[in-house]
């Protein structure tokens, strides 16, 4: 087995990780008062799990961080809220959309990560520890659920203003 490939691999899920709880924060304030806000409440407590787990993986192989991979994530994430939503300022039903559309490109990156290290168990016995099946599990219930937020939110996105009420992700109204 190529260790330090090995080793690369889980940095760059590792700096992925940093971006998607990042992104999964951000949309959950966006999102408080709807359903995305609910199960991103959620999602945040299985990502920062799953973190922690790809870290011990990582210290059972004695590799190490690397913590510019994780601040590139970081500042990466802060520079995507930069782009334009449809609104000069503010939120919109694009921005929801288009969150919940990289959060189900990172559930699936996670996902075919725990694939591989399952898969890797057997050639490395430092690996044979973790039970990357409840990871796979919890990684496609995700899927599962992200994608059919990420449909309501299409649906809102692209329907008119007043049809925007029937989907209850974004109020038909301003507050106050």
């Amino acid at each position: 087995m190529n260790l330090d490939l090995l080793r690369i691999y889980l940095n760059d899920h590792l700096m992925g990780s940093v971006g998607g709880l990042e992104l999964a924060k951000r949309a959950r304030a966006e999102n408080e008062d709807n359903a995305v806000g609910e199960y991103l409440a959620s999602l945040i407590e299985e990502l920062q799990a799953d973190r922690a787990t790809l870290k011990n993986v990582m210290r059972a192989l004695g590799f190490k961080l690397d913590p510019l991979k994780q601040g590139l994530a970081w500042v990466g994430e802060k520079f995507e809220r930069f782009k334009p939503n449809g609104r000069l300022t503010g939120y919109s039903p694009l921005s929801r959309l288009e969150e919940l559309e990289l959060l189900c490109l990172g559930t699936e990156g996670r996902l075919s990560m725990w694939r591989t290290l399952r898969g890797l168990a057997g050639k490395d016995e430092r690996l044979g520890r973790f039970d990357f099946t409840v990871h796979i599990h919890r990684a496609e219930q995700q899927r599962r659920a992200l994608e059919r937020l990420r449909q309501r939110a299409a649906d809102e996105a692209f329907s008119e203003p007043e049809e925007r009420s029937v989907l209850r992700l974004t109020p038909t109204r301003e507050p106050g």
